[in-house]
């Protein structure tokens, strides 16, 4: 068995955190504000003046993984108010040209193998899409809504009953979280 895990993360200068009653942690920076809940009973989070301490409840290893978890979110969620996640996409297709247009919180993908009724995808709320040419970009300050909505965008072009190796037509995630 390992020990107790207690884990320092300093707060980056130009940004507020307040950490409330039900564990949940508010992180303000330039670009916004991010909200996350942290309610796992294996870890626990406090606030310093100049960091938060993030300690195990337990000497197992799951909860020492859980520390290193919190520190990950914690680390994303600095990033994300600093300077904010990107993620690019290219459009794809042989057979059928298709079209995308972004239309309040969704993603429409037009004559896609040459179906008549749209494929939708949804985009969550603080994520900026943009089309441009054959590319897709997202934007925004939570990693995690960022990255599901570039998810759903590529699910909803996913093939099915076709040869995958003919039919290569889609949207697919071609950079990471930046």
């Amino acid at each position: 068995m390992s020990s107790e895990q207690i884990l320092e993360v300093e707060i980056p200068e130009g940004i507020e955190v307040t950490l409330t009653e039900d564990s949940s942690l508010i992180v303000k920076g330039p670009l916004g504000e991010v909200r996350k809940r942290f309610n796992d009973p294996r870890a626990a989070l406090s606030k310093g003046e100049t960091s938060i301490v993030i300690r195990s409840r337990s000497q197992r290893k799951k909860s020492a993984a859980m520390v290193n978890t919190y520190r990950a979110h914690l680390r994303n969620m600095f990033q994300g108010v600093n300077q904010g996640f990107t993620y690019e996409m290219q459009i794809v297709y042989s057979h059928f040209p298709m079209r995308v247009n972004v239309k309040g919180g969704e993603v429409l993908i037009q004559n896609f193998l040459g179906e008549r009724s749209p494929r939708k995808a949804t985009i969550f709320e603080g994520v900026d899409v943009k089309v441009q040419n054959e590319r897709v970009i997202l934007k925004g300050i939570d990693k995690e809504k960022v990255g599901q909505s570039a998810a759903n965008i590529e699910r909803a072009t996913k093939i099915k009953r076709k040869d995958p190796r003919v039919f290569q037509d889609g949207i697919y995630i071609v950079g990471g979280a930046r």
